[in-house]
């Protein structure tokens, strides 16, 4: 089984992994104490691929179904064994120097110019609202939740994302707010029933527009929320607030000046925009080769140094900054669980094939936010120093105000 054997005896320090390989031969790659996982590769051309591509082949193997695992052990005991010897794998010397060919190659992999920035929001989001039902809370948030409490049901904390959101735009009566990258519109008619504000998001999914579209007039909102297919950076009106979840990640390295100076011009000097989006605590990288090709193409979740660069650059203030560190594996969790209830009803709109890719997608993307680099950083930019109150109480204050106002007003939404 080499060179795989070899590579798999550097890469696990912590837990144990058994593989079985095409011969029916098990091989024991034994560390610390720690979670034991049984994998068995049906495919002898995994025993390079493994090395010289790991994610990536990994990936496919599962998809395929010549790489499974036995004895009790799932594709989450292997993927958590896989985060906590992350760090060792990429030590491993031919690991280490292919990353650092790929390195110098990245900013190709995070292309997102007009055109085809619409292609790879396309190719992910464009899969049917029906599909994206199976699985996320009610009114289809598809970003990070907001955990208020440990019991707390999806739906619950997905409201409590949108208020948290609301109170740091700091709104007033007859405001225009741009959501960027709105989704299926649920954070726009949320902020317009909370507020006596217009709101216009923009997408460049087909799906997400006309479902969202069709969610303003039904709720009796269209005369203050519009959603519209459409690049921000074609976006030219003036915005007293600006809003952004779950999209910056698609932005790409090279794309970042573009992206705040746009902010820069749309904003007068008191305004304020809110930045929520995936990031992570170690160094800059590189986003998975599977997850590009398969998932997010041309997406990459920025280490926080390349982001303070460039909002530096565009003289921008950083008004308040948080982070949700553990949020998103609890709402990946809430997900892989609906999805499973819901698995076969995935294999009868598409195949096994694209149920098991997304269930690695599911998986692996918890197992990032539970046990390795990823969070969710939440970013209040502005033109001028107090353009937001000075003192950070007002966001608890302002919750607490939504949330009595939320029941007065009925908001269902």
């Amino acid at each position: 089984m080499f060179p795989l054997s070899h590579m798999m005896k550097a890469f696990i320090r912590k837990g144990q992994l058994t593989v079985i390989d095409a011969d029916d031969k098990p091989h024991v790659f034994k560390g610390e104490p720690g979670p034991e996982v049984t994998m068995r590769l049906t495919d002898r051309k995994l025993y390079r691929t493994l090395v010289f591509n790991s994610e990536l082949a990994a990936g496919e193997a599962y998809m395929d179904g010549t790489l499974r695992f036995e004895d009790g052990s799932t594709l989450r005991d292997f993927l958590t064994l896989f985060s906590i010897n992350r760090l060792s794998l990429g030590s491993y010397p031919i690991q280490k120097a292919l990353r650092a060919i790929k390195m110098r190659f990245r900013k190709r992999q995070q292309s997102n110019v007009k055109g085809e920035a619409q292609r790879n929001v396309a190719h992910h989001y464009d899969l049917g609202n029906e599909f994206y039902k199976l699985f996320l809370d009610e009114h289809m948030l598809y970003s990070c939740a907001y955990f208020r409490e440990p019991d707390e049901t999806l739906e619950q904390a997905q409201r409590n994302k949108l208020r948290l959101l609301a109170s740091k735009l700091c709104l007033r009566p007859g405001m225009k707010v741009l959501d960027v990258g709105c989704g299926w519109g649920d954070l726009a008619l949320y902020l317009a029933q909370l507020e006596d504000v217009e709101v216009l998001g923009v997408t460049l999914s087909k799906e997400q527009q006309a479902l969202a579209t069709q969610r303003a007039r039904d709720a009796g909102l269209e005369g203050r929320v519009r959603f519209e297919l459409r690049d921000y950076r074609e976006v030219n009106e003036s915005f007293d607030r600006i809003v952004s979840v779950g999209m910056f990640e698609h932005v790409g390295v090279s794309h970042y000046d573009e992206f705040f100076k746009k902010l820069n011009t749309l904003m007068p000097d008191d305004g304020i925009a809110v930045l929520h989006s995936i990031g992570h605590m170690s160094p800059p990288g590189m986003a998975s080769a599977w997850l590009r090709k398969y998932i997010f193409p041309g997406a990459y979740s920025p280490a926080l140094s390349e982001v303070f660069e460039v909002v530096e650059r565009n003289s921008l203030w950083v008004s308040d900054l948080e982070f949700l560190r553990v949020h998103y594996a609890t709402t990946l969790k809430h997900w892989v669980e609906r999805f499973e209830k819901n698995r076969a009803k995935v294999v009868e709109m598409y195949d096994e094939r694209f149920a098991r890719m997304w269930e690695f997608y599911l998986v692996s993307c918890e197992m990032m936010f539970r046990t390795g680099s990823q969070l969710v950083f939440h970013m209040q930019l502005s033109r001028s120093r107090d353009a937001a109150p000075i003192v950070r109480d007002y966001i608890t204050d302002r919750q607490k105000a939504y949330i009595v106002r939320e029941q007065t007003l009925n908001i269902t939404l």
